[in-house]
């Protein structure tokens, strides 16, 4: 496995750890369809929660949100409608990203509604 694989696996954990703290149900994982991947799939409240997890050892190119470009978050909507579409889900949908920076200590930030489907 690939270091940077299994840089990201652990921050997904990371990531649904700190959701399930805050009280989000996890649905699922990895969830694919074709060729695209939805990171974690939530629910909070009556909410929806699509969730990107970008983790990254250093930030001397960018911050890992900023990996989250308008063509990956174009994908992850198209992901989104089709898992609406196929469990039949009646929620309002809200697009998250989780961006953890790993260098001396872990560094979590949840982005809450960080991008939103173009109309």
């Amino acid at each position: 496995m690939s270091e940077n694989i299994k840089i990201g696996q652990e921050g997904e954990e990371m990531a649904v750890n700190f959701l399930v703290k805050k009280g989000y149900k996890i649905l699922a994982r990895n969830w694919r369809h074709k060729h695209y991947e939805i990171d974690i799939i939530a629910q909070f409240n009556d909410i929806l929660v699509i969730v990107e997890v970008k983790r990254r050892t250093g930030t001397y190119f960018e911050q890992p949100f900023q990996a989250v470009n308008r063509k990956k978050q174009k994908r992850i909507i198209e992901a989104t409608n089709v898992y609406i579409e196929k469990f039949e889900i009646d929620l309002e949908a809200r697009f998250d990203i989780i961006s953890i920076v790993s260098e001396k200590y872990d560094k979590i930030e949840h982005i809450e509604d960080a991008f939103y489907p173009l109309v």
